[in-house]
Parts: C-alpha cells; structure tokens; sequence
C-alpha cells in the first residue's frame, strides 16, 4: 500500500496529472481518425518525450494507448470502419446496431465495458507485476534466451496473414539487431564503411519509419481512403438501458478475464483477445442467431476484452523487461531512450516510474470514462478530417521530432528509408510487428544466449539442465507440434472435402449401381479408386 500511495503522489503532481489528460484526449482523437492507430502515434511522440521525464514520459503515452482503444470504436460503430485493429470486430455489431438507430447505446455499453475491463487489469497489474519481478530476480541467462526464443515464436506465430511472411519478417528484424557492436566481444558487424552503423540502428528511427512514415504512404496509395456509409446523423441516447446492461453484465465479465489472460502471452495484442472474446460470446449466448445483426453483448465483449489486454501487457514489460506487444515495445524503446532497462530492477531502482505509471493508469480510466459518454457528439466531428490533409503534417512532424533527438540527419534518413520499406512490406502483405519485435528481443536473446554458452563452457545442456529453461523449451515444442497436428488435420480435411465434391459430381445421375447386378462403368472405377 505504501507504494502504491507513492505511485499516486508521482500520478497527482501537476505536470504528469496534465500529461494523463493531454494523452487521454490525443489517443480518442487518433483512435476516431482512420488510417491512425496507437503504433504510429506512439512513434510520433517518441522523440518530443526526450524532454521530459522518464514517468512522465511514460504516463503521456500509456495515456494515448488507452484512448485509442476507446476512440476506436467510434469509426467502427458510425462507419464500419475501425480507428485501429482492436476495433474490427465491435464493426461487425456495433455498426448494425447504429443502422437501427441505436448507435448510442453501442458506443455507451462500448465505454462501460472498456472502463471495467481495463479496471480488472489494473488489479491485476497492480498485485501481479511486483511479484512477478520478484520472481525474474531469480532468473539467469538460459532462462532469459528461452524466454526471448518463446516470445519471437509466438509472435511471428501470431503475425496474420501467411505465416512464412511473419518469420520473413522476424527473420528481417533479428538481422537488423545483430548490425553494429557485438554485446560480447565488442568487434563491429555488418556495418561496411559506415561510421553511422557502428552504434547500430536506432529503434525509435526505424519504429517511426516503419509505422509512421509507412503507415502514412500505405495510406495514401490509390483506392486507400474509401468513404463509408456514415450513420452520424444521429446518435441518440449514450447511456445503455436496464436491459441492455442486464444482457451486457456477462459479457463485460468474461471479456474482463479473457482480456487480462490473453494480453500476458506474447503477441496477444487487442485483435487477438477481442477475436477470442466474440467468438466465446456467441458459443455461450442463448441467442446466437442475432451476433452479426445487432447484438449488444458482441460490442461489450470485444470492446472489454482489447481494453482489459492493453492494460495487462504492461506486467510482462515492466516485470520481465520483455515486451511481447509491438505498441508496448515502443513503450519499451521510450524507457531506453530515458536511460532506464526495464526489468526485475525497476521497482527497486525507479519506484516513481514502475508505480507512478500505474497510478496513473487509474487516473486515465476514469479520464476517459468521464470523456466517453458526452463527449462522443463532439468527437464524431473529427470524422470529418481528411487523411491527404494530415498526411503532410505527420510527415514533417515525425522527422523534425527525430531530429530534435540527436540533431543528426542520419536519423532521418533511416526513418525515411524504413518509410519506404514499411509501404512495400504492407503491400506485399509481410507483416511489421513481427520485424519490430525482433528487433528488440534479438539484442536481449543474443546477449542472454552467449552468456549462457560462457557460463556452460559452451556446451547446450545448461538449457535443459535448468528447470526454468526446460519448461520454456517444453511449451515452445508442444506449440510447434500443435501448430503442425493442427496444419496435418486441416489439409487432411480439405482433401476429403475434394474427393467427396469430386464424387458427387462425377457420378451419373441414373446409371447402374452395384445394386442392379450390372457391371460398373470405368468412370466408377476411379470413383470408387479416388474414394
């Protein structure tokens, strides 16, 4: 509780209570606006945090994480189209719900059920992360590189799309890691000529590249920006019904709980848990028939459960330094700039930051709330902002803010570079989380790995040796091996599905059977052979 109360104190001072507000607002606008997200506003502000503290620095964009996870949904209810990823899945109902004009209770059981899953997180966050440290304390090398191998698996596992593309991709971003100085031996790797390249890349430079920069030019392509049937012309009551927070009270609770769980596993961002929580909600609801033609309890799940997981991913972060998210690996990228390692020691060694932030967190929920329910007429407003006019502007603010961090051009053009690759890596349909990510975990599996060689005298056996690396070894088979049993059963199924269709329709419609007596034709010889 002390600490706690002293995290509270760090959370009221003027300058970070304006920071929880500024970020608030800033993440609901960027939430509404299309084409944005909390990846790239995240890498935007990175570089003006510099000069700020690290806790407010920090409290400045958890405050942005969370509201756009509540701006989201407003695009996704009035236009079917999501603010950010979290969001796809409130459009499937939430959008029907507007077209009947109930528009307000959507975005109404929507911020309620944010507020309480993100609520049951912070519980969470503020009991398990210390203890979780304290655990990680005893934690070494073997144990740190099976950690980092089970986070890039299930990351690139969990990237979308084709899967060979996510490992592409982390493949990309582990190569990136190694470029510059060598953690052990200090020689210089991969750098040519460059003088620039011997620190390495920076990856607040290739974040805002990548996500920034990228995402703007993505965006601009032709055929990008399409207008969607707006149903803003009104939205009525905000605040649910009896009713609707009767049939929305379950749903609330179990997207609470799966949100906070998924969030801990690596790459469990909010797609992932409001995926989950939708597809629950329809096996347990009485009425299933009605999900995807208005029904409430699929905008309460969803929207509880990515709010609840964008609050728990920060245990692993500020516990284990490990981040297991791409936006809360720019958080992580935040702290580095500031001088600070996550980890084990961050409780001890920066109190105000570890427990500051969570305070603030609280704050933030209830800023956010309050904002939510009146305010949401006049964040619809927003909506009438075109994306080639903020285009520009994001541009020369990122780069300018890259530049303010170094005062080096060659920052810059490494954003602009990453920019460009960003935009082909969208096109082609490779995912970015999983090369960010690997960028990051690659130094700490690299580092973590070659101690762990010095202390066994080079031998491997310290892996399975230790009962804390075995088990991460063990989960990181049992995935592999689910993964290709459940690949096998899927083109075993297809296959079946092939030489059924093949057989009814190769089948003559009043041609002798096995039954008449008569002889079968050669055309069921194959049949029969296929089958």
């Amino acid at each position: 509780m002390d600490a706690i109360l002293h995290g509270f104190g760090v959370a009221f001072e003027p300058i970070n209570l304006l920071a929880v507000l500024l970020g608030c607002i800033l993440g609901i606008v960027v939430g509404v606006l299309p084409g944005l997200g909390p990846i790239t506003t995240i890498s935007i502000l990175i570089p003006f945090t510099y000069a700020m503290s690290p806790a407010t620095a920090i409290i400045l964009l958890a405050g942005v994480y969370a509201g756009v996870m509540y701006g989201g949904t407003v695009t996704s209810v009035l236009l079917r189209l999501p603010g950010e990823a979290a969001s796809v899945v409130t459009a499937i109902d939430g959008y029907e719900m507007a077209r009947r004009g109930r528009a307000g209770p959507a975005l109404g059981i929507s911020a309620i059920g944010s507020f309480v899953g993100a609520t049951v997180a912070l519980v969470g966050l503020t009991f398990f992360a210390p203890a979780l440290a304290d655990l990680a304390l005893h934690l070494g090398p073997p144990e740190y590189a099976t950690l980092a191998i089970f986070g890039l698996m299930l990351i690139a596992y969990l990237g979308g799309g084709s899967f060979s593309k996510a490992m592409v991709a982390a493949g990309a971003g582990l190569f990136l890691a190694t470029v510059g100085l060598d953690p052990i031996s200090g020689a210089v790797r991969f750098s040519g000529d460059s003088l620039q390249l011997v620190d390495g890349f920076d990856v607040v430079a290739i974040v805002l590249g990548l996500f920034g920069i990228g995402e703007v030019l993505y965006n601009l392509r032709p055929g990008s920006q399409e207008d969607g049937d707006t149903v803003t012309t009104k939205i009525g009551r905000v605040f649910p019904s009896r009713a609707d927070l009767r049939r929305s009270r379950g749903a609330i609770g179990r997207g609470s709980v799966l949100g906070t769980l998924v969030g801990l596993v690596p790459g469990g961002g909010g797609l992932v848990s409001s995926l989950v929580s939708y597809g629950v909600e329809r096996r347990v609801a009485k009425h299933p028939e009605e999900f995807g033609k208005g029904a409430i309890e699929g905008v309460a799940g969803p929207e509880t459960a990515n709010n609840a997981s964008s609050t728990s991913a920060f245990v692993p972060l500020l516990s284990l330094g490990i981040p297991f998210n791409v936006t809360v690996s720019l958080l992580f990228s935040v702290l580095l700039v500031h001088g600070i390692t996550p980890g084990p020691q961050l409780v001890d060694e920066h109190p105000d930051v570890f427990w500051g932030v969570i305070a603030s967190m609280y704050i933030g929920n209830v800023v956010l709330l309050i904002l939510s329910l009146p305010l949401i007429g006049v964040f619809v407003q927003i909506l009438r902002l075109k994306f080639s006019v903020l285009a520009p502007l994001i541009v020369a603010v990122s780069l300018i803010g890259l530049y303010t961090i170094d005062n080096n051009t060659w920052s810059m053009w490494v954003a602009i570079t990453f920019g460009v690759v960003g935009y082909l890596m969208r096109l082609w349909g490779f995912p970015l989380g999983p090369m960010v990510l690997a960028f990051i975990l690659g130094e700490i599996l690299e580092s973590a790995l070659r101690q762990s060689l010095i202390l066994s005298g080079g031998s491997f056996d310290i892996f399975v040796t230790r009962p804390g690396s075995l088990t991460i070894l063990l989960l990181v088979a049992a995935i592999i091996c689910y993964s290709a049993v459940s690949l096998f059963r899927a083109r075993a199924r297809r296959e079946g599905d092939g030489a059924v269709s093949s057989e009814s329709s190769g089948a003559p419609e009043n041609g002798p059977s096995a039954s008449d007596g008569s002889a079968p034709s050669a055309g069921q010889h194959r049949l029969v052979e296929k089958k």
